[in-house]
């Protein structure tokens, strides 16, 4: 199946599979879906193991909280590593890679997840795209380049109030999306979507989930010069993205190039935020479909 001789022709017309972020699912990617949909595309948003709709809300997550107890609940996440997710997609991938080209996307922390596919199955992904998402060269994973100067503008630090319980006991980091602290609110729609209403904002909070894996964080992500960096790849830059700073995609990108200097990211730039593309999914998917033909 990993043979590209079992493959259709080149000029097939390619199917993007999509893979979400920490904290959210398949179902962030519906907007940017229909608007590939309304331009001819095929596109598969996967939910990585325990998310979507198998995504954890105990009652005490519920209206009214009772944070205490949740902090005390046992994480269905605790358990997940990056080779769960990058098997998942890997699977995806398999089978998509039936009828034609496969464009792999992520977005955020799903460029780990993507970065382990390219290095286990570079004959099966013909384009790695990345959305403001973490593909990790020189460190190993998120969390040590969340260290770095590069992330220093990132307001994510300041938000560490939103988390209950302790995310090495429960092995997963867990927010309180559904807080009502006003603060809490403002400090995170400046984080991750300052670009839209309050009311859009609120919608897009009740898309997520509390959870998240640690290991997932943690593992070793960095790419290999000769799997990864054999395909094809381009990076969305997202200039008002105050998770993921400018300065720390602009890091990534230049640490990939410098690894495989004759197959550089093809780079192109959104003027929104590190959630925000999404209420702009005709740009995204006019970048998306100009790339379907490169």
């Amino acid at each position: 199946m990993s043979s590209m001789s079992t493959r259709p022709a080149s000029g097939a017309a390619p199917t993007f599979v999509l893979v979400h972020g920490s904290g959210t699912s398949s179902f962030m990617w519906a907007s940017v879906q229909r608007e590939l949909a309304l331009l001819g595309h095929r596109s598969f948003a996967v939910d990585l193991p325990g998310h979507g709709l198998d995504a954890q809300y105990p009652v005490a997550y519920q209206a009214p909280q009772d944070l205490p107890a949740w902090a005390e609940e046992p994480s269905t996440l605790a358990g997940v590593t990056l080779r769960d997710n990058v098997e998942v997609v890997l699977d995806v991938v398999r089978r998509v890679a039936e009828y034609g080209p496969v464009v792999l996307v992520g977005a955020s922390l799903g460029g780990v997840t993507i970065s382990g596919v390219g290095n286990a199955a570079p004959d099966l992904v013909d384009r790695l795209v990345y959305i403001s998402a973490w593909s990790c060269v020189e460190l190993a994973n998120p969390v040590e380049y969340m260290r770095a100067p590069e992330f220093g503008a990132s307001l994510l630090p300041a938000l560490a109030a939103l988390n209950v319980g302790d995310p090495a006991r429960l092995g997963a980091g867990r927010a309180n999306y559904r807080t009502a602290d006003p603060a809490l609110l403002a400090g995170l729609k400046a984080a991750t979507m300052a670009d839209v209403s309050d009311e859009r904002f609120r919608a897009f909070l009740n898309i997520l989930q509390p959870d998240e894996s640690i290991a997932v964080m943690t593992a070793d992500a960095r790419v290999q010069a000769g799997t990864w960096g054999t395909i094809a790849r381009s990076y969305i830059r997202l200039t008002g993205d105050r998770s993921l700073p400018i300065a720390m995609q602009d890091r990534l990108i230049a640490e990939a190039d410098a690894l495989t200097p004759g197959n550089p990211y093809d780079v192109h730039t959104l003027d929104t935020t590190h959630a925000g593309f999404v209420f702009r999914a005709a740009e995204v998917a006019a970048v998306l479909d100009g790339l379907s033909s490169a």
